[in-house]
């Protein structure tokens, strides 16, 4: 988006949630179209005026019948398109060898078929692993090499991958809405390397200065297995890894180069898989994570009732409330609840959290290994750990909503006001809707930590909010 719009285009974006970019930049500068690609009248809307449509969707995490949906939603877009007279439509798909493929990737394919017999003139970029700080790929690459010294792995290990910077990625996508009118057609996109899997795992640990990993291929792991080994030992979650994993059963490799008679290759050329690993490590050491897996909804849609919402009636509610005074004052009370979770923690018992962030794993679910995007600040739709913000007022409030497997839905609020003479108050409030007896139970079950996990975070952030005043 900042590319676009840097190069003069008027940009139009489509949200089913328009809080999730109240914090974004550019959100002044493009003009906004709320709803769902589901609806007709929606992509209708969109598209009128338009000239050129970057399709950047993806389900694969939403249902299991996620091929389905995707087929619906890129003949709606596909149809108006055409209605609309746009002369251009730029997909993003990926790198696949001809036969049978996994279910990700062949609905990734039947996608790009879509659009391309759509009648408008359509490029579809076929790339393979993008390499970029932020892409789950990569992460899946990093924190497996980070975390496993020695790993016993699937023989999928050693199929060749021909990897991409995102860099180069976004090249791509930036040069073909300006490509011949005339070209309607799927094209390969790759950097200049390929590598066997397990390659990429100790070209890694090279660039992290680690030493080179043992990694010894066995025949029994399936997809599957792997991507529970995978969800447990990194942030991916499972819903994500196991289709991310069923794609690696196949060479990922370019076919051919006709996109170089296209789209000439970026000034000073295509970046190597060694170089885009520094680039991703350094904006990730300096916090500039532009964008991320993680703001992708990993299950459950942003529609249920906010605990602010005057729809409680009818809800079985359980809240824990805590108010804390703080002699330090709100400008420095805020920098704190701010900036918790990731590597600042939770500020009480850390080894519960860590245990629960465990158990969420075990499950399926995200856990704490997310962190977070920006050290210091926070935007809406951030990931934070396995909560997502769902609200944030500067120097008032900050809302969590959870994203760890849960009997319900819960949220974490913290409101913070001025109390006179220099000094604050903080008012921290838990809130849960139990779904069915699991979930009374599973409250019932939690309760008596509350006293200790929740008094103990309210009193750990207004002391050190405090320790800052006085040093």
């Amino acid at each position: 988006m900042p590319r676009l719009l840097e190069k003069g285009h008027d940009v139009t974006v489509i949200v089913r949630d328009a809080a999730r970019i109240d914090d974004v930049p550019w959100r002044d500068k493009v003009t906004i179209v709320r709803g769902d690609l589901e609806d007709r009248n929606v992509v209708t809307q969109a598209l009128s005026g338009g000239d050129v449509l970057y399709y950047l969707v993806h389900s694969m995490a939403s249902s299991a019948q996620f091929d389905a949906l995707e087929a619906t939603i890129a003949t709606i877009v596909a149809e108006e398109a055409k209605k609309a007279g746009l002369s251009r439509i730029v997909y993003l798909g990926g790198l696949h060898p001809e036969g049978k493929l996994s279910k990700h990737l062949a609905s990734r394919k039947k996608v790009g078929e879509i659009l391309l017999a759509s009648g408008v003139p359509t490029i579809a970029l076929q790339a393979g692993v993008i390499i970029g700080s932020g892409s789950a790929s990569f992460e899946m690459i990093r924190h497996l090499t980070e975390v496993l010294p020695y790993m016993p792995a699937p023989k999928w290990v050693r199929n060749f991958i021909q990897p991409i910077a995102i860099r180069d990625v976004l090249h791509y996508l930036l040069e073909a809405a300006h490509v011949d009118s005339n070209i309607n057609r799927a094209f390969d996109i790759g950097g200049p390397d390929v590598f066997r899997y397990g390659e990429l795992m100790n070209g890694y640990a090279i660039e992290a200065g680690l030493k080179p990993r043992i990694i010894m291929t066995l025949p029994v792991l399936t997809p599957y297995l792997a991507s529970q080994w995978v969800n447990l030992v990194t942030p991916i979650p499972r819903a994500l890894a196991v289709p991310i994993i069923e794609s690696l059963l196949h060479d990922a490799v370019m076919t051919n180069h006709d996109i170089d008679q296209v789209i000439h290759p970026p000034e000073g050329g295509l970046t190597g898989y060694r170089r885009s690993v520094q680039l991703a490590l350094a904006r990730m050491r300096e916090g500039q994570v532009e964008t991320s897996w993680r703001e992708a909804t990993v299950h459950g849609a942003p529609h249920d009732p906010l605990p602010s919402d005057p729809e409680w009636a009818g809800h079985t509610v359980y809240t824990d409330i805590r108010t804390v005074h703080c002699d330090a004052d709100v400008k420095a009370l805020w920098s704190v609840v701010e900036s918790i979770g990731g590597d600042n923690g939770w500020y009480s018992l850390p080894g519960a959290w860590a245990l629960r962030g465990l158990l969420d794993k075990l499950v399926g679910g995200v856990g704490l290994r997310r962190g977070r995007r920006d050290p210091d600040h926070l935007i809406t739709g951030d990931a934070l750990d396995f909560w997502r913000v769902e609200r944030v007022e500067t120097a008032s409030i900050l809302r969590l909503r959870a994203e760890m497997k849960l009997p319900g839905l819960a949220w974490l609020e913290f409101s913070v006001a001025a109390n006179g003479q220099g000094s604050s108050v903080l008012t921290q409030r838990a809130i849960f809707f139990p779904h069915g007896l699991g979930g009374r139970l599973y409250w019932l079950a939690v309760m008596p930590f509350h006293g200790i996990v929740f008094q103990g975070m309210a009193k750990g952030l207004v002391k050190k909010a405090e320790s800052l005043r006085t040093g």
